[in-house]
């Protein structure tokens, strides 16, 4: 159990720094996120829910998502009480373990028919070969990451979606959770 959390959250941490250091940056200032826009912390992680939910609905085969929730993170560089990023970790196991196999692909390809530019596709550089996928999505201005751990039991997906860098209305402060 302890190695499974402690996973979790290496993976959380990896997806964080990948996925705000790299795709959705601005290519001159690698420490700065594209602005999301005005937003309270509920709204915000409602929004990034909302958006899973979308990438839920586009792998089009049955199984069982993981429940977890949304959380804040800062924005690096600015003020933590006025600016947040929200991120959504979980992860995917197929109702039957073949079903996996083409859904990365599906995803490659169905993703950009819905507003998202993949920006990496292919195998990571573990043993396993585990195939990943980052996709942005500027309109949304949420980006994702996923990892198909095939050689898992059973085999899963994991996911993190990540917003841009939000700030709180006039007034009120980062609510954290």
């Amino acid at each position: 159990m302890k190695t499974a959390l402690g996973a979790e959250a290496l993976l959380v941490s990896i997806a964080l720094i990948t996925l705000t250091g790299c795709s959705m940056t601005d290519t001159s200032d690698s420490s700065s996120l594209p602005s999301a826009g005005t937003s309270t912390t509920e709204e915000a992680a409602r929004t990034v829910k909302k958006v899973s939910s979308e990438i839920y609905d586009l792998m089009g085969i049955k199984g069982k998502a993981s429940n977890s929730g949304a959380g804040i993170t800062e924005c690096g560089g600015k003020d933590p009480e006025k600016y947040f990023q929200v991120f959504h970790p979980w992860s995917f196991t197929p109702a039957s373990p073949e079903q996996l196999g083409d859904v990365m692909e599906r995803l490659k390809e169905d993703l950009p028919k819905h507003g998202w530019k993949v920006v990496d596709y292919g195998p990571d550089t573990s043993k396993n070969k585990n195939v990943r996928l980052t996709a942005d999505n500027e309109k949304e201005l949420h980006s994702v990451k996923i990892w198909h751990y095939a050689k898992r039991n059973p085999p899963k997906l994991s996911l993190m979606v990540v917003s841009g860098c939000y700030q709180v209305p006039e007034g009120e402060k980062v609510d954290r959770f």
